[in-house]
């Protein structure tokens, strides 16, 4: 394997990704559902042949750049890499091999350069709808959650393989949605193999397996001297999460030894009998994902920056489910992993970790079907905010840790039927501090579609609101309202015609004393509305 030199590879590295963002516009601008046109629910990752990361588009998911290189390797286990042809496409949805839950299809197909294996690009995204009752928490086992593709062939040298095509499509409600949805990916691979095949062109490549070695080289080191200038110890940390019934208790001990860490989630609550268990490929995503945060944000993400990182979490708990346990929701408990290792390397890194974001809620809205009316399927973000920093004031109304855009009021309003009446920042929402968390907001909608809608909620951060740090304090909490009237932020709803559902987003919890706000900055707060005179004297000590 001949080496490459430093400056071309940088060169070489920045066309990957480029390659990697010009792929997920392709499958943006080509899919079929809001989620993924709208809400940008998507990753693209490219591999070099043994399955080692190299690249990933700059918008894509934190959770499906942290699950993809499992899923590669479980699909070369499946498909050995000699095995694969031109035009080849394998997918899985199997929450245990792909992204934690039913809905996400991940769609690999490989790459070949003057007729050898050179690598794989992988695109992955949230499907409107994969059959069963629907993405609800209050499913009790995997199998209401829809249809489970192993990893298999959805196309053979290029030709579909009609019998998988007829399968999904029978076992879905918007088949043209979703067919859209998985055809973009394919075509989106196909883009892939195209630009891969003109860069190894240009610069004269055979394969891709110098260009990764040294990628992953530096991208190894580069995180390993960050991990080493942490303080070696133990740091603990423990929080309490909502699932529908009783809360649940995440633990973790992230061990700090020389240029490597250990994460391990022991301590951590069992499942539980609703649909918020998390696959340990989802809690590895989200471990992986903080450090990379804390070390070293600007390397992109491959291999390397996965390589020092040791996760486990105890068989059963709910970190660490294991089928048949239902995990449609598992993002109402994996985002946890964020701020749980965020607390437990506070006193390590103070000047990095971020105090508790409000997160995001999600809606899926059905309409039509059964009861009448074409069906329809709609994937909905709305965000609280983030929490502070050492020297920074929380984004008011940002989705975090995930990044989902939020789905325009007018899309949502044509899609669904649910006027949107009216949204705005909620005063006094984000937690008091040197440094204040961003804002939640509150979003007003009736359903004027003339027809019932169903409405499967996912809502966090009803019970424990995000706290500060460091002397911080904490955000507002989430609430929900039907009519006026409070309703659990979890579970399905059934809105009537003229029904109207009313989201408080949660604030992100606030950074240091409020006592030592700027004075200057707490005015402006003031003046523009997002703390009142009030809260002003209350949380800050100032009278204004």
């Amino acid at each position: 394997m001949k080496q490459i030199d430093p400056v071309d590879l940088g060169i070489i590295w920045d066309r990957l990704v480029s390659i990697t963002d010009d792929i997920l516009l392709s499958i943006v601008r080509t899919a079929f559902s809001v989620g993924v046109r709208e809400a940008w629910d998507l990753a693209c990752v490219v591999f070099d042949a043994e399955g080692r990361s190299l690249a990933q588009a700059t918008l894509s998911m934190p959770a499906f750049i942290g699950t993809a290189p499992l899923t590669m390797q479980h699909m070369l286990a499946r498909y050995p890499a000699d095995t694969w042809r031109p035009g080849d496409v394998v997918v899985t949805n199997d929450p245990w091999l792909g992204t934690g839950h039913t809905p996400d299809i991940c769609v690999a197909r490989p790459v070949f350069i003057r007729g050898r294996l050179a690598g794989f690009v992988m695109t992955i995204s949230h499907l409107p709808d994969i059959g069963g009752v629907g993405l609800s928490v209050m499913n009790s086992e995997v199998y209401q959650e829809g249809l489970i593709l192993p990893v298999c062939k959805l196309y053979e040298k290029g030709e579909p393989v009609r019998a998988l095509h007829d399968l999904i499509g029978a076992n879905v409600r918007v088949p043209a949605q979703v067919f859209g949805d998985i055809l973009a990916n394919v075509s989106g691979c196909t883009v892939g193999e195209r630009l891969l095949q003109e860069c190894a062109a240009e610069y004269g490549l055979d394969d891709l397996a110098a260009v990764g070695s040294g990628i992953i080289g530096r991208s190894e080191q580069a995180i390993r001297r960050e991990i080493a200038s942490i303080p070696d110890g133990i740091y603990g940390h423990a929080l309490q999460v909502e699932t529908v019934a009783e809360p649940a208790e995440l633990a973790c001990a992230v061990t700090v030894d020389g240029e490597s860490l250990l994460i391990d989630f022991a301590g951590t609550g069992h499942v539980v009998p609703y649909a918020v268990n998390v696959p340990f490929c989802y809690t590895r995503a989200f471990a992986t994902y903080t450090i990379k945060c804390l070390t070293t944000p600007d390397v992109p993400n491959n291999q390397g920056t996965l390589l020092p990182i040791t996760v486990s979490a105890p068989d059963g708990c709910i970190l660490h489910a294991r089928r048949p346990a239902p995990t449609g929701g598992r993002h109402s408990v994996g985002w946890f992993i964020v701020p749980l290792l965020m607390g437990a390397l506070a006193p390590a890194m103070p000047e990095r970790v971020q105090a508790e974001s409000g997160m995001a809620s999600l809606f899926i809205v059905q309409t039509g079907g059964v009861g009448g009316g074409e069906a329809n399927s709609v994937q909905y973000f709305l965000a609280g905010g983030v929490g502070a920093m050492a020297n920074l004031d929380g984004q008011s109304t940002t989705p975090s840790p995930t990044n989902n855009a939020v789905v325009a009021t007018e899309v949502w309003e044509s899609e669904t039927g649910m006027t949107v009446n009216h949204r705005h920042l909620l005063t006094d929402s984000g937690g008091p501090g040197k440094h204040r968390g961003g804002l939640g907001q509150v979003a007003d909608m009736t359903n004027t579609s003339g027809a019932p809608v169903t409405v499967f909620m996912f809502g966090m951060r009803t019970e424990f609101a995000a706290q500060g740090l460091h002397g911080g304090h904490a955000g507002t909490a989430r609430r929900f309202e039907v009519n006026g009237r409070p309703v659990p932020g979890k579970g399905r709803l059934e809105l009537a015609p003229g029904d109207r559902l009313t989201v408080y987003e949660a604030g992100g919890g606030g950074y240091g004393d409020p006592k030592d706000r700027d004075p200057a900055r707490l005015r402006a707060d003031v003046e523009s509305g997002a703390v009142s005179a009030a809260a002003a004297q209350r949380d800050y000590g100032a009278n204004l």
